[in-house]
């Protein structure tokens, strides 16, 4: 029985997984992050799925990671925190091998890691009011364990210019980019993956899957970056500026590099 998700699947094979922390804005913690993994290894391994919808509940899609996680890491030990730097890594490349077409249904913003989620999906459709952004470094973090699936899907030049800045982008950027197939209003989201949802079940699965399978091949990010990318997270997660950014936005106060106009 999942806590944090939500799992159905219709008679056609259409999977539903649900990202269901509204109250948290769908923040990714250690129980979200595992049954994520779960789910992910649950339908790979069901040979009735053929799509699968990623969606969430409440008015933000997933606001990346959660700071009270977060802060737990950054005062755990270095094995600790590695552990759960791998098990966030794992989860994002459980999504991404996933042998059925994953979808997003992107009903709010993204941000962090919720960008991550939405770089290993197939197609995203999101609502045209959605805003998204990669927001760790104004926090004195890294988009670390995302990196390789955000290059992937939206290349080096834009990487750069949105992580570094960790500046907002909206839903008609995002189509720009590619991290969003289409931009709908509100009132067309359900209908917009309906369409795409009918356009996969038209196609064999086999088919489907080895085509997806060789899609990855072709780009998957390879082990090591994985693991620089884990092996990064860990050492910013020890960082001072970690520790400031993070105690400066749960007290709600600027960090220190963050100066008052004169």
């Amino acid at each position: 029985m999942f806590q944090t998700i939500a799992l159905s699947i219709d008679p056609r094979g259409v999977a539903r997984l649900t990202l269901d922390r509204p109250d948290r804005h769908n923040a990714l913690d250690a129980a979200m992050i595992a049954e994520l993994t779960e789910a992910a290894d649950r339908l790979a391994r069901d040979p009735a799925v053929r799509v699968v919808v990623l969606a969430a509940r409440g008015r933000t899609f997933c606001a990346g990671a959660d700071l009270g996680w977060m802060r737990e890491q950054i005062e755990a030990d270095r094995p600790a925190r590695a552990d759960q730097a791998r098990r966030l890594a794992m989860m994002l490349r459980a999504l991404d091998l996933l042998p059925k077409p994953l979808l997003a249904e992107v009903q709010g913003a993204a941000y962090g890691g919720g960008v991550g989620l939405l770089s290993v999906c197939d197609i995203a459709v999101a609502v045209d009011t959605a805003v998204f952004a990669m927001t760790e470094t104004r926090l004195g973090l890294i988009p670390a364990t995302i990196g390789p699936y955000v290059l992937a899907r939206i290349g080096e030049p834009a990487a750069r210019r949105l992580m570094l800045s960790a500046r907002r982008f909206d839903a008609a950027e995002a189509v720009a980019l590619g991290l969003l197939a289409r931009a709908v209003p509100a009132d067309r989201l359900g209908a917009s993956i309906d369409q795409e949802v009918a356009l996969l079940l038209d196609c064999a699965p086999g088919a489907v899957a080895e085509a997806k399978a060789l899609l990855r091949a072709l780009r998957s990010p390879a082990p090591e970056a994985i693991e620089l990318s884990i092996q990064a997270l860990v050492t910013r997660w020890d960082s001072d500026e970690a520790r400031a950014g993070v105690r400066a936005f749960l007290d709600r106060c600027d960090p220190p590099w963050r100066k008052a106009p004169d």
